[in-house]
């Protein structure tokens, strides 16, 4: 162990700790890191002494540590061990178990202590079932929350005894304690996985995400619909969580190289850029949590440890805690409290009006010209910011970028025709907001397929700006995808000269008939969706869902499927595969013989075009695709795969 000391921040070195969570007390004197043999104490008080041990009789990981927040009880902390949670006493430099929980049958994923009782304690695992605990009573939870698919974070509100919050894979749920049965209120908050949940400090009703998506979403759960804000980031959030003064956010992103800045402070009046990054950390931080503000002091310590074995203590002063602070806050705050009031009476209006209610015009706008993500705007970065980490490493093309005025010129030449494309911004992008395209001379391309280009990138960036998520780099990628089709078309394979020399994902045909049915191309890594599967739920039984009997395939079943939604429009268009060679014949290469050509008003499915339709050979009412199997005594004997006559012919 070695200590250094700054006038920023402490830092002290366990090498040999290999600790996964850490916690600090309500008292802000002591923290405990959880490694596999022993549970060490740091006195946060002198850091650099040796700590104390706790030894554990346990080949499992601590997964999650917490101290109990109650003054009365902060000598009691809490340790999850795989299906176990042990109850720690830390007194007079001697700690020891005094009980465990134990009910759950699968690994517990976290834990929470209530802020309003210091006797409850919360635990979530991916058994699908969330426990309530009383400690004066441990042989079994008090109240148990189930939910159709097992819980990564739960959360007690702080400002409700009674509420608490749990996350699913990509959804939240709002749980009353009193009313166990149903939650009482669900969230589709990300597509991805949400790694971290925080409730705000001073509003019941208001939460914070963070996910695997590259983004922190601020909800107000009375309007699950729609996200309060959107904090828009280039890789994933790890966590996310309010701090104790101010309107201030510190997130710790997953960094793709080792010394990259992780953790860093925004304000979330203003999220188009970090207020301060707090650098010198190695590698990935696992825990972060802030210690009590002392009395007579106006600073505040945020205690972090690391992957890189080191646990630093941050000063925050005055000075920068006033940066979480913007001129006219408080009535920015006020305006976001109205949010869903006026939102109930402005139904009709669009998605987005209700986070402009009680704000002045002359506050929407920065000083270059970006909409200020003061309420619910979600801007992820300056243009500037998005010019400087843009990645278009692809020959014959070149991008000239004009932070200033707003805009940029893509240059690509193939032979004997050149592409001059004119990109200008508007002040509100992304926020909604799609840029403009434009050909000027001397582009030599033909005008239908000047036409067509423009059509196919204006469609690419509202897909993207809808989401508050830049544009010009898919937008450029998409253009030269379309000028390879249509040269490979017009010249044959040879004469492409468009050729990724370091490509992001492969390049994708377009097919503009099918651009509202299946959005984006570039999925090349996203699988196609499944049409059968099954499942055993939490019941123990057996749900399995597959495709209506009156459908079937119209290719053998050695026949591959398509590698994604983009390669199914290859097929239903009828042209060659992107994941095939192209010199191959056209015959060789379509995937569902007998398809026909559809037009533009035809709607396309994946039903309707993977399968092949028939007349129903009994009543509608029988139909079914989804059902449950329980109490089938034959599945008892009888190995699963026997049932796949009835699950369809693959997984």
């Amino acid at each position: 162990m070695a200590a250094r000391w700054s006038s920023e921040n402490v830092v002290v070195e366990f090498r040999d700790a290999q600790a996964t969570a850490m916690s600090v007390d309500c008292l802000g004197s002591h923290a405990v890191l959880s490694g596999r043999r022993f549970l060490y104490m740091v006195n946060l008080e002198a850091p650099s002494e040796p700590p104390r041990k706790i030894g554990r009789q346990s080949k499992w990981d601590v997964g999650t540590v917490q101290w109990n927040p109650h003054r009365s009880e902060s000598h009691v902390f809490a340790a999850s061990s795989n299906q176990r949670v042990d109850l720690y006493s830390w007194r007079a430099g001697c700690g020891e178990v005094h009980t465990s929980l134990q009910g759950h049958t699968r690994v517990i994923s976290d834990l929470d202590w209530s802020w309003f009782e210091p006797e409850l304690l919360v635990t979530s695992s991916v058994d699908t079932y969330i426990y309530i605990w009383d400690t004066r009573d441990t042989r079994k939870p008090t109240v148990a929350l189930s939910a159709v698919a097992g819980a990564s974070q739960v959360k007690w509100n702080r400002k409700n005894q009674n509420l608490l919050a749990s996350s699913h894979d990509g959804d939240v749920r709002i749980w009353d304690k009193r009313k166990p049965n149903t939650a009482a209120e669900y969230l589709a908050a990300h597509l991805s996985k949400i790694h971290g949940l925080d409730w705000h400090p001073d509003n019941e009703f208001i939460l914070a995400t963070s996910s695997q998506d590259n983004s922190v979403r601020f909800w107000d759960f009375r309007q699950p619909r729609k996200y309060l804000n959107i904090l828009s980031c280039q890789v994933p959030v790890w966590k996310a969580r309010y701090t104790p003064f101010s309107s201030g956010l510190v997130t710790v992103m997953v960094p793709q190289l080792r010394r990259e800045n992780s953790l860093l402070l925004w304000s979330t009046l203003d999220l188009n850029s970090p207020v301060h990054a707090f650098v010198g950390h190695d590698d990935v931080v696992l825990e972060f949590q802030w210690r009590p503000q002392k009395q007579g002091s106006k600073d505040y310590h945020l205690v972090t440890w690391s992957r890189d074995q080191t646990l630093r203590i941050w000063r925050v002063d005055p000075q920068l805690q006033k940066l979480c602070v913007s001129d006219g806050g408080e009535e920015l705050t006020e305006a976001m409290s109205l949010a869903v009031e006026e939102e109930k009476s402005l139904a009709s209006q669009e998605p987005d009006s209700q986070f402009r209610v009680g704000l002045n015009g002359d506050n929407l706008h920065d000083q270059d010209g970006a909409l200020s993500s003061v309420v619910g705007s979600g801007v992820p970065q300056t243009l500037q910011q998005e010019f400087s980490l843009v990645n278009l490493q692809i020959r014959n093309v070149d991008v000239e970028m004009d932070a200033l005025n707003r805009s940029c010129v893509v240059s690509a030449h193939f032979g004997s025709h050149q592409v001059h494309l004119v990109v200008k911004f508007p002040a509100q992008y992304p926020n909604n907001a799609a840029p403009a395209f434009q050909f000027v001379s001397p582009t030599t391309i033909p005008s239908a397929t000047k036409t067509k280009i423009q059509k196919i990138l204006t469609d690419t960036s509202l897909q993207k700006v809808k989401r508050n998520q830049n544009c010009l780099e898919p937008c450029v990628r998409q253009l030269v995808s379309c000028l390879e089709s249509d040269m490979t078309q017009e010249d044959g394979p040879a004469s492409g000269p468009f050729v990724l020399s370091n490509p992001v994902t492969p390049v994708l045909q377009v097919f503009p008939r099918v651009t509202n049915t299946y959005g984006s191309y570039q999925d090349a890594n996203i699988p196609f969706p499944r049409t059968s599967g099954a499942r055993f739920c939490g019941t123990g039984c057996l749900v399995y869902f597959t495709r209506p009997i009156t459908m079937h395939r119209s290719a053998p079943p050695t026949e591959p499927t398509p590698r994604s939604l983009s390669a199914l429009s290859a097929y239903h268009s009828g042209v060659l595969t992107p994941m095939k060679m192209r010199s191959e014949s056209q015959s060789t290469l379509r995937l569902y013989s007998g398809s026909p050509t559809r037009t533009e008003k035809d709607t396309v499915s994946i039903s309707s075009f993977y399968y092949k339709e028939r007349k129903p050979t009994f009543s509608a009412s029988r139909r079914w695709s989804v059902q449950t199997l329980c109490d089938w005594p034959v599945l008892n004997s009888v190995p699963l795969f026997c049932l796949s006559s009835s699950l369809g012919s693959y997984f």
